[in-house]
């Protein structure tokens, strides 16, 4: 069952940034209604009231479908709204008229004031969302100036002097403009969000594309000598076959002797790509979450410690970076290595629970038997980071415990128990 909140959680940053700035625009409309159509109950009878208030609440219908249209037109997800519009148009000007129409024949006094809130605010909403809709600078001030020019203009029949006419028509185009900004500020934040996660994303493949550019470049360098030597041993030894010397089996004993090394350094190549020094994980740690804006703090040494201690705790400060940049959305990291009564414990801690504990369950196990039936659960529930680090531990009778431990704080802390030779060269450094 999901709990309360877990659609927010689940959300990306650029997705939780698109969905605030969605509803900031709703909020605009209910703004509008609350400020136009509702305080008119105060100002006149409830009859006229009523009327204002349908019609404000129509025009606010509009904007909300209009903004969010122009959302997903600037998100590429839509075409442009160029119909929706022209009907967001017609429609403040249709409001805008009648208000007019309800100032100028009906009763005097407050009414004149209540349909003159809704005949200049529905035009500066009207100006400020369509805006959302339309590319470029230029077009966006001929909006709202032609919104400001519409306002003058509708004035006349209520025979207000044209210095009033033009006070109002700048009225509108100052605030229809601010809101105009507002918006377009907000989109631009949306779509820098969305830059800087692709970004972020492009910068992880390019990671890994250099990691397999390095690990091809070291094969070529062992292989292309070593094979291109056994080319030409091996046309040596046939030549040498063909005319019936002893010498040719010299030289396929070379060959033979030439493709083991071979095999030695390809396994060799293949083991140092594969296994992970603890210090240099730590060190790229801190390098990676200090690029990507985390404050990262690391203590502790791992001197002295067990080549296969060292690479089953390298990977989970690998596998914990990961999900800190990939899954979290955290803004500090703690790294502490210690060694204590025999065991290793390497504990790696982040503000960001709500998202990096998603990769595998917050139970952790005691044995290395419980350790591998809890990498049976992480990998049933859909993710295997955590699986295949319990599998890692289990080789070294290590365990693995993660999940939330306060308000908004995530540790994982993973115990690998050391030979007792290693153990107090560990206390010695420790000490």
């Amino acid at each position: 069952m999901r709990r309360p909140g877990g659609w927010w959680r689940l959300k990306s940053t650029p997705e939780k940034v698109e969905t605030y700035t969605r509803w900031s625009f709703h909020f605009f409309a209910v703004i509008e209604v609350f400020a136009l159509g509702v305080t008119a109950y105060g100002r006149t009878g409830a009859g006229l009231a009523t009327v204002l208030c349908l019609l404000v609440a129509a025009h606010a219908a509009v904007c909300m479908l209009v903004a969010s249209r122009a959302l997903d037109w600037t998100r590429g997800r839509r075409p442009q709204p160029v119909r929706l519009m022209w009907v967001l148009g017609a429609v403040s000007a249709v409001v805008s008229v009648v208000a007019v129409a309800i100032a100028e024949r009906g009763p005097a006094g407050e009414v004149e004031t209540a349909a003159g809130s809704v005949y200049g605010g529905v035009l500066c909403f009207g100006a400020g969302v369509i805006t959302l809709g339309v590319s470029g600078r230029r077009r966006m001030i001929a909006v709202v100036g032609a919104f400001a020019v519409g306002a003058g203009l509708l004035t006349f029949p209520l025979g207000m002097p044209v210095l009033a006419s033009v006070v109002l028509a700048g009225l509108v185009f100052v605030t229809g403009g601010f809101l105009a900004v507002t918006s377009l500020f907000s989109l631009w934040l949306l779509n820098a969000v969305y830059a800087l996660d692709d970004a972020k994303e492009t910068r992880s493949r390019l990671a890994v594309a250099e990691e397999r550019l390095r690990f091809g470049r070291d094969l070529h360098d062992v292989m292309g000598r070593n094979l291109a030597v056994i080319a030409l041993k091996s046309e040596l030894a046939v030549q040498l076959s063909r005319r019936g010397r002893p010498e040719a089996v010299e030289q396929m004993i070379e060959v033979q002797r030439i493709a083991q090394e071979s095999q030695r350094e390809v396994r060799d190549v293949v083991r140092g790509y594969r296994e992970a020094a603890l210090e240099v994980e730590l060190a790229g740690a801190r390098g990676v979450l200090s690029a990507a804006g985390i404050v990262a703090k690391v203590t502790g040494e791992a001197s002295g410690l067990p080549a296969e201690v060292q690479s089953a705790l390298g990977w989970v400060v690998r596998e914990a970076t990961t999900n800190v940049l990939r899954h979290g959305d955290a803004k500090k990291v703690a790294v502490t290595v210690r060694t204590s009564k025999g065991r290793v414990v390497l504990t790696v801690e982040n503000d960001g629970a709500a998202e990096t504990g998603a990769d595998g369950p917050s139970a952790g196990s005691g044995s290395p038997a419980g350790a591998a039936g809890g990498a049976g659960r992480a990998g049933s529930g859909g993710g295997s980071g955590l699986a295949g680090l319990r599998e890692r531990l289990s080789a070294v009778d290590g365990t693995l415990r993660a999940g939330p431990v306060g308000k908004g704080v995530f540790r994982l802390t993973a115990e690998v128990p050391l030979p007792a030779p290693a153990a107090g060269a560990a206390l010695e450094v420790a000490s």
